[in-house]
């Protein structure tokens, strides 16, 4: 399996997730400059956090007009596994990959710090390694969490099982607790939490491992399913 992950000017976690995907997994993993315009050789691209080109206009609201994610949105259509960590799910939002938006922390305050998330759906390609309902501990580390979409927006979330992952205690007034969510088809997951960050006991959890190792799962279930065919 061979991963991508995205480098955006202002990118800050993207060495955090090229070496979550190292230590947590093993498998082959690339940077990807923002200007690139190939993706096919990768199965799995990484949104990671940070910063990028400031958080001017709207976080990711730059981001979104990136040629790579031109690519990215083939890679969803295609049905390539997608992950949006913090600044990565205000980018996949803001291209229209995931619905909904992330606005400003209740608070106004930039909260980091560890969090409790539960497990709301455990039938992804990410969250296969978890139990229904699990509680994990994941660090977070943003200013702009909270969770916003319509009614309309969430009552569509909440039939169609797109609620991945939910705060035990909200630190940002996110909409229904919201910490991340996935698209339909389930291949395209955003989150605010950082598991790139929580894939070793000496960072204070190793919970974010099982995303990782999820991934690999789902890949290699539908690698040998091809292969059969």
């Amino acid at each position: 399996m061979k991963f991508a992950v995205l480098v955006f000017p202002g990118s800050n976690c993207d060495i955090d997730c090229y070496k979550a995907v190292e230590d947590a997994i093993g498998e082959e993993v690339d940077y990807v400059w923002h200007t690139a315009t190939d993706l096919s050789a990768y199965d799995c691209i990484l949104v990671p956090g940070g910063f990028s080109y400031g958080d001017y206009l709207r976080c990711g609201a730059i981001s979104r007009f990136a040629p790579v994610m031109n690519e990215v949105a083939k890679a969803a259509e295609q049905g390539k596994y997608i992950l949006g960590i913090c600044n990565g799910f205000q980018i996949l939002t803001e291209a229209g990959l995931l619905p909904g938006a992330l606005i400003r922390n209740m608070s106004l305050k930039f909260r980091c710090h560890d969090t409790v998330l539960k497990v709301a759906n455990a039938d992804t390609p990410f969250t296969r390694d978890y139990a229904p309902g699990e509680e994990i501990v994941i660090p977070i580390a943003h200013g702009e969490g909270n969770y916003y979409c319509d009614e309309e927006t969430l009552a569509s979330l909440q039939a169609n099982n797109q609620i991945v992952f939910t705060y035990g205690s909200n630190p940002n007034g996110s909409l229904g607790d919201i910490a991340g969510i996935c698209n339909e088809g389930g291949n395209v997951i955003g989150m605010m939490p950082h598991p790139e960050r929580a894939v070793d006991s000496l960072l204070g959890s190793e919970d974010g491992k099982r995303m990782f190792t999820s991934i690999l799962k789902a890949w290699r279930d539908r690698h040998d399913a091809a292969a059969i065919r």
